[in-house]
């Protein structure tokens, strides 16, 4: 709280103290928790003005390193400046706490898209030959799991062999069927020495659909080509159908898988019902 009075003085006194320029000493009171500082000084009009200030000492608990520092002495210009700040060089105010904000769902989303960014440049370029995924075949997470199945699938596989010739016969030389000419076109009816007869379209149509199966609950990026791998170990197949959007070409969600052999079949439903893959649940059935 400051007050400013005019000291009233004889007009010579005045004059004498504005040609010497010699203004009263400042004089400091302390009464227990209270200071009161008087300092003279001149005005816009050339007038002498007393400055009272009354100051209330408080004490407040700061840390060991700000009260070590206080007991410094002082240098340069405020050299043979009392202890405390000089209102002439130092101006007091309330304490300013700085609160450094950083917004962390904003540092988490860029590194999100950081991360997304080097997926989709490695995307396409490398496949894993188990799930399908795009990492290497060593570094996916469901390997322990796969590679057992898909051994075990490949193991039973059996290779093709030639069937033998009826009668016990040596095997006929394909080059010689149809006359011995090369490049020219054999009904399937005479391959065997037109012996063999052809198939009906009913026959082969009613004998594949009582092998066939039903796939559903498929991931949209699903191919043929990854339906082919994936029921090729149980045997051989006749035909895949894959159900597929007309306007974006991707994967409805379910595929008919025909067998040659309905025990092939139910060997796939066997194993492949209920099998994770591309990280949905598959579910095989026959087809209805």
């Amino acid at each position: 709280m400051s007050v400013d009075d005019v000291v009233k003085s004889s007009w010579a006194d005045e004059v004498e103290e504005v040609e010497g320029g010699n203004l009263p000493p400042t004089v400091e009171k302390s009464d227990g928790n209270s200071k009161t500082i008087t300092e003279y000084s001149l005005n816009e009009d050339g007038k002498k003005v007393k400055v009272t200030s009354h100051y209330r000492i408080e004490k407040h608990r700061v840390a060991r390193t700000i009260a070590e520092r206080k007991t410094w002495r002082k240098y340069g210009l405020s050299k043979n400046d009392k202890p405390g700040p000089n209102p002439a060089t130092t101006i007091t105010a309330e304490d300013v706490f700085m609160h450094f904000l950083s917004n962390k769902e904003e540092e988490q989303n860029e590194q999100e898209d950081i991360k997304k960014k080097l997926i989709d440049s490695q995307k396409g370029q490398v496949k894993c030959r188990l799930c399908k995924e795009d990492h290497w075949t060593k570094q996916c997470p469901y390997k322990d799991k796969l590679e057992p199945l898909r051994s075990s699938l490949l193991g039973e596989e059996k290779a093709e062999e030639e069937p033998p010739q009826p009668g016990g016969g040596p095997p006929v030389d394909k080059s010689k069927i149809g006359g011995g000419t090369q490049g020219k076109y054999v009904p399937p009816s005479m391959r065997d020495g037109g012996s063999k007869k052809g198939e009906s379209m009913m026959s082969a149509r009613g004998r594949d659909e009582t092998a066939t199966v039903r796939v559903t609950n498929l991931s949209e990026n699903t191919r043929e080509q990854d339906l082919q791998d994936l029921f090729r170990p149980f045997g051989d197949i006749s035909r895949i159908f894959l159900a597929k959007d007309k306007n974006t070409g991707q994967s409805k969600g379910f595929a008919f898988i025909n067998f040659k052999r309905r025990e092939d079949a139910a060997k796939a439903i066997q194993v492949l019902n209920g099998y994770g893959y591309d990280h949905l649940i598959l579910s095989v059935e026959w087809a209805k």
